[in-house]
């Protein structure tokens, strides 16, 4: 089974992206009946981190690692390599009432990466993404210990909006990386860490496998 970690944004953020989407210029050329790829608001998520292929056997596995993650996130009980550089619990702890509130983020900024049929558009976060950056790391050193397969890339936080491709000229990729800057979405609480099956094909799928508060 192919599985990736994410974080689902809010219906209201994913709505609210939606509407600057279509006034991008590659939200018209879509509407207009261009195949730029947009992404489907249903399935718009932050990759925590991508397992791939992984046998059905070992997705006990991978639960008891993503639990013991998003258990250590909650309370924030970080391992000692964790912990951010001179002691303390750093700007992920958020404490309200003697506990710890989930990670407020916001879709906001973003850009292109990628050159002619590979450009991809995308939404960048703000808010409290260093402590997204610490979930990540608890959710990749918990596969790293339970030897599970993942991909090592950096952790560099974003949501796809579109992958135009060449099919749209490079200035309206352009003019849509620069309306992007001035782009911020509403705030919503990351209050939930979640294992999903994608299942590929002309129209992909996703499955909700597990999840965890967090």
């Amino acid at each position: 089974m192919r599985l990736f970690v994410a974080v689902f944004p809010s219906p209201e953020a994913v709505a609210d992206l939606s509407a600057e989407v279509a006034r991008l210029r590659v939200g018209r050329a879509a509407a207009a009946g261009t195949n730029v790829r947009l992404a489907d608001p249903a399935r718009a998520h932050l990759t925590v981190a991508f397992l791939g292929q992984v046998d059905a056997g070992r997705l006990v596995d991978v639960e008891h690692a993503l639990d013991i993650a998003a258990e250590a996130f909650r309370t924030r009980d970080l391992p000692a390599a964790e912990r951010p550089a001179g002691g303390g619990t750093g700007p992920a702890v958020l404490r309200l009432g003697g506990g710890t509130r989930p990670a407020v983020l916001r879709l906001g900024g973003g850009g292109s990466f990628g050159r002619g049929r590979f450009t991809v558009l995308w939404v960048d976060v703000r808010g409290d993404v260093e402590a997204l950056r610490v979930l990540a790391r608890l959710v990749r050193s918990g596969l790293r210990r339970g030897r599970l397969p993942y991909d090592e890339k950096p952790f560099t936080p974003h949501l796809t909006i579109a992958r135009p491709g060449d099919r749209i000229d490079r200035a309206d990729v352009a003019a849509d990386r620069e309306a992007l800057h001035d782009y911020l979405g509403p705030p919503w609480p990351a209050a939930e860490l979640v294992l999903v099956r994608s299942h590929q094909g002309p129209q992909p799928t996703y499955d909700r496998v597990a999840a965890w508060p967090i």
